[in-house]
């Protein structure tokens, strides 16, 4: 019988970063400097064939558009087809709420509950780190990504 677990996913920047829950607590991490989606169908695969997967939790922006895209339509997939129930969280949850680089100077900062670009000619590396205990409450079954800002003008 296998171990039943659940997946975390931040994928907006390199390298990517996935954790292994059992009971809340992280037991594993994968990271991977391969494109996500190259490697995220492998990971998931691996991670299939050793555990049952019971829930899917990512980090759905703001980051990379590309990447953001690639791992809502990659999660949502494997959540209807295999039924497992997929949860996101924004990505300033996994680095402190430190500025996100949006584009050039422009970043992505979190100021109460609202995500804004500001122009910063100095920011702190976002260093995205994966929760040593999953808390459910923390994220939302609104899985849809936040890509943050429109056309940049």
């Amino acid at each position: 019988m296998h171990k039943s677990v659940d997946l975390v996913f931040i994928t907006l920047f390199s390298p990517i970063k996935i954790g292994v829950y059992e009971e809340l607590k992280l037991i594993k991490t994968v990271l991977s400097d391969e494109k996500s989606s190259d490697i995220l169908p492998s990971i998931f695969n691996d991670l299939s064939k050793e555990y049952t997967i019971k829930g899917l939790f990512y980090a759905n922006g703001p980051g990379s558009f590309m990447a953001i895209k690639i791992a809502y339509i990659f999660l949502k997939s494997m959540s209807v087809l295999k039924n497992i129930p997929l949860f996101a969280t924004d990505a300033f949850y996994f680095n402190k709420n430190q500025p996100i680089k949006a584009i050039g100077k422009l970043y992505f900062v979190k100021i109460s509950s609202e995500i804004k670009t500001q122009k910063l000619e100095m920011a702190p590396e976002a260093d995205f780190m994966l929760p040593d205990v999953l808390e459910y409450d923390d994220f939302s079954t609104t899985v849809s990504p936040l890509y943050g800002i429109g056309a940049v003008g």
